[in-house]
């Protein structure tokens, strides 16, 4: 509409207005007149007039008390209402428990499908926080963050899924770090992986939440090729990707409980390249300690640029402290620095004097879904609070990167690193095997989630664990 036409339109509407405000004074004005003349001319006019008075007062008090009552009584309450309620609760379950739960399931890929499962959990009382979707070629993945009363079962969420149409259901306790939203997710890890070459299994893992991540290095100690050559694009099967590995060699990812799908695989395959082109990375963050004796030590983070370094710490060890360390031949040792000292396997802290020659190393390795952590001090640095600084510097790393134990395999002779695990004032496991120790440390202060975990695998209304 134009600007002609709408004023035209409302100095139309404004003579209407006028039109019938007049008609309506008119009309007032006769019926006025009719009433003074019968209450002037007729017999019964004071009586009139009386009635009308009494008609008008009751009117009005009437109305008083109408609304005074509206006033003061409680608001109306509507039970379709879709208000906001209060943390940690469902809608409609004020002052019941709720919990948290990431669920994937697969539905057709017709219209009304979704509709359908959203129905279905609605009438449950779950509520759906966040909502992806996967398309594959013959239907759709469907990954939910609920927010589900606490009676309600895993069992029963699977068996609600199942008669709304969702096929081959999965579901796992979520905790509030699942909030973030899918993009807002993406960038923080992919920040991670551009600040630490180290932090891309971390990351992937978070990313693909239970999952075996392998590096395969290139060859093996005695030259021999190990990793198989991998397409440059990646590979995706059922419950595998694989991916050329920025450092050399392959990087395998497994997960027998879930198959992966293509938006997962895009993205894996999206910080394997941010990691390739950013090449290798360590932080350059260093911090000077004073030994108990007055000495100052430098602690920071190493990489394979301290090969050579490493290698003359080795020259200058004991062939006892080596084999405590590496359990093995003596001379295998150095062969080993290579894989120890790339940040694809792990973290590695060195210890600097003041001349800066190198004097310890910390490692530690990622394992599966597991963490070790091995330590390396020289003969002469030995016994001064070195390797339980290592040590306890380790623990912290592994604690913020959400690594749910950390293991120690040693020698049961080896009183030092016995000492140092015990320093740490954490819950041990210890296990002994023919002389080889192995002591296992629960680092606090991780998600409950990684401790309490529930799994369900659920397909045709039948939830399995």
């Amino acid at each position: 509409m134009t600007e002609a036409s709408s004023a035209h339109a409302i100095r139309r509407s404004h003579w209407r207005r006028d039109v019938v405000e007049l008609a309506a004074l008119f009309t007032a004005v006769a019926v006025a007149d009719i009433i003074a003349n019968m209450v002037a001319h007729g017999p019964s006019g004071p009586v009139m007039l009386c009635s009308a008075a009494v008609a008008l007062l009751a009117t009005a008090g009437f109305h008083v008390w109408w609304s005074r009552r509206h006033e003061n009584a409680p608001p109306p309450t509507d039970t379709g209402a879709t208000a906001a309620s209060p943390a940690g609760q469902a809608p409609g379950a004020e002052g019941q428990e709720t919990v948290l739960w990431r669920m994937r399931t697969t539905v057709r890929d017709e219209p009304g499908s979704l509709a359908a499962l959203c129905t279905a959990l609605a009438a449950r009382r779950v509520d759906i926080l966040s909502l992806q979707t996967h398309p594959l070629s013959n239907g759709t993945v469907d990954e939910f963050l609920l927010r589900a009363p606490e009676p309600l079962t895993s069992a029963a969420l699977a068996r609600t899924v199942a008669e709304a149409g969702g096929a081959h259901s999965w579901l796992e306790r979520a905790d509030t770090h699942d909030l973030v939203d899918a993009p807002t997710r993406m960038l923080g890890l992919a920040t991670r992986t551009a600040l630490d070459s180290a932090e891309l299994p971390l990351a992937l893992r978070q990313l693909l939440g239970r999952c075996t991540i392998r590096s395969v290095p290139a060859r093996s100690l005695s030259g021999q090729p190990l990793a198989e050559q991998v397409p440059t694009e990646g590979v995706l099967e059922e419950h595998i990707m694989k991916f050329r590995d920025p450092s050399g060699g392959s990087l395998t990812l497994e997960r027998p409980q879930l198959p992966f799908t293509p938006t997962e695989f895009a993205r894996v395959r999206a910080l394997v390249d941010l990691d390739a082109r950013l090449g290798q990375r360590v932080p350059p963050r260093r911090e000077v300690l004073t030994l108990p004796e007055g000495n100052e030590i430098t602690v920071r983070r190493a990489d394979t640029s301290d090969l050579a370094a490493a290698r003359e710490m080795h020259d200058r060890c004991s062939p006892k402290t080596l084999g405590l360390r590496y359990h093995g031949p003596v001379g295998d040792a150095d062969r080993y620095l290579g894989h120890l000292l790339s940040p694809r396997f792990g973290r590695t802290l060195a210890v600097e004097t003041a001349s800066g020659r190198l004097v310890a190393l910390g490692h530690l390795l990622w394992d599966g879904e597991e963490t070790e952590v091995a330590l390396l001090v020289e003969d002469a640095w030995q016994q001064r609070g070195i390797g339980a600084e290592l040590l306890r510097r380790l623990v912290a790393m592994a604690a913020e990167a959400g690594c749910a134990s950390v293991y120690a395999i040693t020698q049961a002779s080896n009183t030092g690193m016995v000492a140092a695990m015990r320093g740490l004032g954490l819950p041990l496991d210890y296990q002994i095997e023919e002389g080889t120790l192995v002591i296992t440390a629960r680092p606090t202060g991780l998600p409950a989630r990684r401790e309490h975990r529930e799994s369900v695998r659920a397909q045709d209304g039948t939830a399995r664990r």
